[in-house]
């Protein structure tokens, strides 16, 4: 039997050696900025959560390298009537803990998703009712047409029913009041690897899969991702060699990456609109102080005069390093709006007309407002607020910037804890439907409306946006859509500033694949890849 006393130095003298050396290199040490909120995959409905998430638990359906939606833990699907899909489902597939995935775990799992406490409630019912017609086929039984039926089953992570019921996990764990339940750490899905160890805010480890049903395009056996928050410490990390890949190099860090030995830098534009968010219901601001008491984000023109003092254009160059893209649409992707101008085109940046605008609705002195803001969600988040904070003084509009972790921002948004915030909303879902309903209609039922954290409240919008999402017609459709659109602009209820560009860094021998809904898929990995 050899020994192994020698460094990889002896690759190419030993093949037992270069093997070891292979698989030495397979682990695959990642970080972000920030951590997951949470291993149970249907409270959650963050960017990083699912990612994270995604690599346990699979859908029904799946995205392609192009986005486009293919078959999943289905094999099959039809549409046996205008209001009845059927799913055929894969045979032979296993959950982590060997039990067999059938029929039963996909209406537990719709189910589950539907519950008060999911953040993905609002597509789970816009899927209708689930029936188990065998243990290899489900039937969906719609209450109304739903045009973007396969969009919104791509959201539906798959659960086994015994084991949530063994573990006492059959609902989504309430992640804003800080519910702590055996899915905060602990996962069991059919994907491509295997949770080993969860700890928040420190590090999660996977391992593969060897029971997988699906073929691994890339060479990743381990999964270490660690949360560094700091850029400069997450890029000195990424240099040194000490990770593999950064999922979001801080923008001004991207020009001299693109010229360090051993790094490169892979981007693209991500299907994500970061917007500004107001109350818009209270009569008082919760945080700040007005003229009278009053809450100034109840009047239009005070909305768009905050809009109209923000110089998006240099915010582009100087602070997101040309990394952004300037727009007045209201849709992760202007294919949301259908590119119509009317929709897309930003109000001009006039400190002059804001300062009239502020003028007529009685704020010519201004107010005082908090901002609350994430520091570790998007790109250059808190330092976008302040950009704000320092061009919204020009209307006397004195602002406190409020910055923190997303594992504490999120549960203040959903409790409504704001008088002005940050958001960003986007996937791999361009259609306008998952922003109309859950981002912008009316506080309703169901997940309607759940993440309008300003709470505004426009009537015919909303009625416009529920007559779209039942509507199957396409051009009819399209002219609905358009429609809404164009009055949540008129009305400002929210201020958008831009849509992403995604950079990623890795070191030279990662091989990744870049999607346009910023999602890291680590079954199409390679380390080893020549520089």
């Amino acid at each position: 039997m050899i020994r192994l006393k020698t460094s990889c130095q002896s690759l190419f003298a030993l093949s037992l050696l270069a093997a070891a050396c292979l698989a030495q290199a397979q682990t695959l040490r990642w970080a972000s900025q920030g951590d997951p909120q949470t291993m149970d995959p249907h409270s959650q409905n963050e960017s990083m959560t699912n990612m994270i998430n995604g690599q346990v638990y699979e859908r029904l359906v799946k995205r392609d390298r192009n986005l486009n939606i293919v078959p999943g833990l289905a094999t099959e699907w039809s549409q046996t009537g205008p209001m009845t899909w059927r799913f055929k489902l894969r045979p032979g597939v296993k959950f982590h803990d060997g039990s067999a995935f059938t029929a039963d775990d996909v209406v537990y799992s719709i189910n589950r998703a539907k519950e008060p406490t999911s953040q993905v409630a609002v597509y789970a019912n816009a899927l209708g009712t689930p029936k188990k017609i065998d243990d290899l086929t489900v039937e969906f039984q719609l209450s109304t047409p739903n045009p973007i039926f396969l969009q919104h089953l791509d959201s539906m992570w798959m659960m086994s029913k015994s084991w949530s019921e063994k573990n006492k996990a059959t609902k989504p764990l309430d992640f804003k009041n800080k519910e702590e339940a055996f899915t905060s750490r602990n996962s069991n899905g059919t994907g491509p690897y295997i949770l080993v160890t969860r700890e928040p805010g420190v590090k999660t480890v996977y391992k593969r899969n060897p029971n997988w049903w699906g073929k691994f395009e890339g060479n990743v056996q381990e999964i270490v991702f660690t949360p560094i928050s700091n850029d400069a410490t997450r890029l000195a990390a990424l240099v040194s060699g000490e990770i593999d890949f950064v999922l979001d190099p801080a923008p001004r860090d991207v020009p001299r990456l693109r010229n360090t030995q051993g790094v490169k830098i892979v981007d693209g534009p991500e299907n994500r609109v970061v917007f500004i968010g107001m109350d818009q219901a209270r009569d008082q601001l919760l945080y700040g102080k007005a003229p009278g008491d009053k809450n100034p984000f109840k009047d239009q023109r005070v909305r768009k005069a905050l809009y109209q003092a923000i110089d998006v254009e240099t915010m582009r160059t100087k602070l997101m390093n040309g990394l952004s893209v300037p727009t007045g649409g209201l849709t992760p992707s202007p294919l949301g709006s259908y590119n119509d101008p009317a929709i897309e085109n930003r109000y001009p940046f006039d400190i002059a007309a804001a300062r009239k605008l502020m003028a007529d609705a009685g704020y010519a002195d201004g107010f005082e407002v908090t901002l609350d803001c994430p520091n570790n969600r998007y790109i250059n988040d808190e330092e976008i607020c302040l950009a704000l904070a320092t061009m919204w003084a020009q209307l006397k509009v004195k602002v406190k910037v409020n910055a923190m972790p997303r594992v504490t921002y999120f549960p203040k948004l959903e409790k409504l804890d704001t008088s002005m915030y940050m958001l960003g909303w986007g996937g791999a879902i361009t259609d306008a439907e998952t922003t109309l309903t859950p981002v912008l209609r009316n506080r309703g039922e169901k997940g309607v409306g759940s993440y309008n954290y300003g709470n505004s409240r426009n009537d015919k919008f909303d009625q416009l946006a529920a007559q779209s999402s039942v509507e199957v017609d396409p051009k009819k459709r399209e002219q609905l859509i358009k429609a809404a659109l164009g009055e949540y602009k008129e009305q400002v209820h929210v201020i958008p500033l831009h849509r992403q560009m995604i950079p990623w860094a890795a070191r030279s021998n990662v091989s990744v694949v870049h999607r346009a809904d910023n999602w890291f898929e680590v079954a199409w990995v390679n380390i080893g890849a020549k520089p």
